[in-house]
């Protein structure tokens, strides 16, 4: 007895997670964060757009694994923003060094990071990240200046690179509480109302 199938996209197989990742790195890589979809990440990789959904549970989530991000939004955002306010500064600067102190987890934010540097659609398409699923969403849950949460990320960006990129010295050897201390309270301006 043959069973008819279904009309419409094709289920999941067993790699189909890694399939869909895959697509979701060329639809980024070629329309951008803000212009990707998950339905247009779907068409890519042939499946349902519900099987998206069900491996990734958002836009963010699907970008942070295509990309390998060690983090994702939906976890990083909590983190920060359940904090007491003035620990904001300190807890920041100590989240993201402590994320990128594992060379596996570093390995993506810097290749992300030297690709904005280099090519145009890297660098939109991180812009685009950084600013509507992570930066402007604090901000406005802080009810900050967005251009007070850029400033705040600009100082984290050039730590990391200082850091792991160009390993100055002696920030590049410094230990993680030191940074904390001596930029926390800097980070902890940019945020208070």
């Amino acid at each position: 007895m043959s069973t008819a199938r279904r009309p419409g996209r094709r289920p999941g197989t067993a790699d189909t997670r890694g399939e869909i990742l895959v697509a979701a790195r060329k639809v980024f890589s070629e329309k951008g964060y803000d212009k990707a979809t998950m339905r247009g990440i779907a068409r890519e990789a042939g499946v349902d757009p519900a099987l998206v959904h069900h491996y990734f549970a958002n836009k963010e989530g699907v970008f942070a694994e295509a990309l390998q991000l060690p983090v994702t939004p939906d976890v990083i955002l909590p983190e920060l923003l359940g904090a007491p306010r003035q620990e904001l500064g300190e807890r920041l600067v100590r989240l993201l060094l402590t994320v990128t102190s594992d060379p596996q987890a570093r390995e993506p934010v810097i290749a992300l990071m030297r690709s904005a540097m280099t090519n145009d659609q890297a660098r939109e398409t991180l812009r685009e990240f950084m600013s509507s699923a992570m930066l402007f969403r604090v901000a406005d849950a802080l009810e900050v200046p967005h251009i007070r949460i850029e400033a705040a990320f600009a100082q984290m960006f050039g730590i990391i690179m200082a850091r792991y990129v160009l390993r100055l010295e002696p920030i590049a050897s410094a230990d993680l509480e030191e940074i904390v201390e001596l930029v926390g309270p800097t980070l902890q301006r940019y945020l208070d109302p």
